[in-house]
């Protein structure tokens, strides 16, 4: 099983096998390669549009997900029954949004990009961040991705927040 990746923007440079490889090894430390996954880059009308429909919040954001399996407990791994089943869902990343806050903040885009990718993936398995202690709860399994990410690839990522907010 594998990814799919699309970028159907334009707006800003993208490394797809920089990305791809990222997103394999945070599928590694998951333990969900078995599971396919869509990943669809796009620029800020796509995200606003997608995020005015399914969130009801007219602005860009970094990061959307669509889980396929929407009830999944987080912790719990999904239980695929049929082959068509192995599928965890699709991440959009607002790509254009991520360069901006990269921008504002003088972070490296594609290293924030992957920590948008894994706070996506975390979502498909059933994290939510709507309390305080979802937040500390999701905070926790993405500080324990970053950290066995950095321990593979001798990055240096860390989660993007450590407060909890009700538009990420």
């Amino acid at each position: 099983m594998g990814i799919v990746l699309r970028n159907l923007q334009n707006v800003v440079p993208l490394r797809r096998a920089r990305l791809r490889k990222d997103v394999e090894t945070l599928r590694h430390i998951l333990g969900v390669q078995k599971f396919d996954l869509g990943i669809i880059c796009v620029d800020n009308r796509k995200i606003q549009n997608l995020n005015r429909i399914y969130r009801k919040k007219n602005a860009p954001t970094d990061v959307l997900s669509f889980p396929f399996y929407e009830d999944l407990r987080p912790g719990k791994m999904p239980c695929a029954l049929h082959r068509d089943e192995f599928n965890l869902g699709d991440i959009f990343l607002g790509v254009e949004y991520v360069m901006q806050q990269c921008r504002e903040t003088s972070c490296d885009f594609h290293g924030t990009l992957t920590v948008v990718a894994a706070h996506g993936i975390c979502h498909l398995l059933g994290y939510r961040h709507e309390t305080e202690e979802e937040w500390n709860e999701l905070f926790q399994r993405e500080s324990y991705i970053l950290t066995e990410f950095n321990r593979l690839t001798g990055s240096h990522l860390e989660p993007l927040t450590k407060r909890c907010t009700q538009d990420s």
